[in-house]
């Protein structure tokens, strides 16, 4: 449980400190803004949006030490506070907090009066250096040979990720208000952040070559470690993210109208959903060891191929019984998976995949104008009751384990969560189709439930006694992220941009149907 929750904070600094480091590059290189000038509308929103970016960040930083420390005290029957405190991890950490609301107060003062040179040199060096020091807490500070180069590499890559994705951010907020106040056009800002974009994107690709050079070392890596994988789907989110960068770049040289300005915005929204999937994905890697380090239990190209090998679905399931008889206890450590876990853990995918393909042909046939189709949102319930009752047999409501007791689990706690995610995509998106609530807002909860669901996958994992085990049943999980992203993300910009609507449309209905089709030939060996 704590490793979970300690990636999806980990993934909310990098958000928040993005807003910052992001926004003080905005205002500065793409507002134009400057010392002793009286902050206009637009610099004050930024400067705003980053100052809360640093509270937020700061805030998440104190979470991630407090998780650790229970962490420890789980191990140490209480609390270590004075030994924890002496490791460089805690010292850095606890810096990063004061760092980030320090920066926070100074953004909110530069946002409500004009200030020297000094203020805001001091705001630029120190978002800089808040971005710059998530290395010190990364797998870098932990290497022997060339710790200072690969330190130094985190943190520009870290940098540099932080102005891409907090510009996007910035320029999507600008985009939402500049049709509502005096505030320059969409095209005309784009244009002065594009040359920003570029130099942080080159520079993010190339420190990340680096380092993806450093950890994973070989191709074969890629695919038989789970850092490999999460280094991979970050490779797969980012060239779709530049992919629509360059959509906007072009749009940006041309664009002369107001509803270019439009689609402009639209698909910088989604350009800027994929960045943040890719900051909570580098959050999954300092969790995972790196590919380098993993090599008695690295799995090969084959095993790997074969977890993805179609084969018969398993429809009927070990009896309970066998089950419960067999396997260990819920709250047992974490041991050797037994065959009726296997089998039981393949029958709840293998129904999963059959009501998501269910749901995916479904809304092709809608798409093709079969309008009784429009109805395929509520086999989500019917997989929501499924999964709530098997999921997890060995905990409430099947197995003898009671409520409480089975939310202590990590993978029973999260799969309840994925479960009412289920049910929320069920409910709205029915009701949007058949007109029994309003397109705006309530559309937009499917899609980003489905980015949000397939961001969780990224960071899902099954405590395991074999690291290989562990790595080649999660093996599916990075792509069916990668397809709930695709899939939320798709589905926003059907709704966001409807003269993109045809295309964007099949391409979430396509990920829903692919993702159905992964669950249906899912096995475990």
């Amino acid at each position: 449980m704590a490793g979970f929750v300690d990636v999806v904070l980990r993934g909310g600094m990098l958000v928040f400190g993005s807003l910052l480091l992001g926004g003080v590059a905005w205002v500065r290189f793409v507002l134009g803004a400057e010392p002793h000038a009286k902050p206009d509308a637009a610099t004050t929103r930024a400067l705003r949006v980053a100052a809360a970016g640093a509270w937020l960040g700061a805030a998440a930083q104190v979470l991630v030490v407090v998780v650790g420390l229970a962490a420890l005290g789980d191990l140490h029957g209480g609390w270590p506070l004075g030994r924890y405190l002496e490791t460089s991890f805690a010292r850095t950490a606890l810096a990063r907090v004061a760092l980030g609301v320090a920066l926070g107060a100074l953004a909110a003062v530069l946002a409500r009066r004009p200030a020297g040179r000094l203020a805001w040199a001091a705001l630029a060096v120190g978002a800089v250096t808040l971005a710059g020091s998530s290395a010190l807490l990364s797998h870098a500070i932990a290497r022997v040979g060339d710790r200072a180069v690969l330190v130094g590499l985190d943190a520009i890559h870290q940098v540099a990720a932080g102005v891409w994705v907090g510009g996007l951010a910035h320029l999507a907020l600008h985009g939402l208000r500049a049709r509502q106040a005096a505030d320059p056009p969409a095209r005309a800002i784009a244009r002065r952040f594009s040359p920003l974009a570029l130099a942080s994107v080159a520079v993010l690709v190339a420190a990340g070559g680096a380092l993806t050079v450093a950890y994973v070392a070989e191709p074969a890596a890629l695919v038989g470690t789970a850092y490999g994988v999460m280094v991979a789907t970050k490779i797969v989110l980012l060239v779709a993210a530049l992919g629509l960068a360059c959509v906007n770049f072009r749009l940006v040289r041309r664009a002369a109208r107001a509803r270019d300005d439009l689609k402009l915005t639209r698909l910088v929204e989604v350009e800027l959903g994929l960045g943040l999937t890719v900051l909570f994905a580098a959050a999954s890697l300092t969790s995972l060891p790196p590919a380098v380090d993993v090599r008695q239990d690295r799995a090969t190209v084959a095993e790997v191929a074969a977890r993805f090998t179609p084969g018969p679905p398993r429809l009927v399931s070990p009896p309970i019984d066998e089950l419960l008889l067999t396997a260990d206890p819920l709250m047992a450590p974490p041991g050797e998976r037994k065959p009726v876990e296997r089998a039981w853990s393949e029958y709840n995918h293998h129904w999963a995949g059959v009501f998501v393909l269910l749901m995916g042909v479904l809304a092709a046939l809608e798409r093709a104008g079969l309008r009784a189709a429009r109805h395929w949102p509520l086999a989500f319930l019917g997989l929501a009751a499924v999964l709530f009752v098997r999921n997890d047999p060995r905990a409430w409501p099947l197995g003898p384990a009671g409520f409480w007791e089975s939310m202590t689990l990590p993978d029973v706690l999260q799969h309840r969560a994925f479960v009412l995610l289920v049910v929320a995509f069920g409910i709205f998106e029915w009701m949007v189709r058949t007109g029994r609530l309003g397109t705006r807002p309530w559309a937009y909860v499917f899609p980003l439930l489905c980015a949000a669901g397939g961001g969780l996958l990224l960071t899902h994992s099954h405590a395991m006694f074999n690291l290989k085990d562990e790595f080649l049943t999660e093996i599916t999980h990075a792509p069916l992220g990668l397809l709930g992203a695709f899939a939320g993300w798709g589905r926003w910009l059907e709704l966001r941009l409807p003269e993109a609507g045809r295309s964007a449309g099949w391409v979430w209905t396509a990920c829903l149907t692919l993702v159905g089709l992964l669950l249906l030939f899912y096995h475990e060996g």
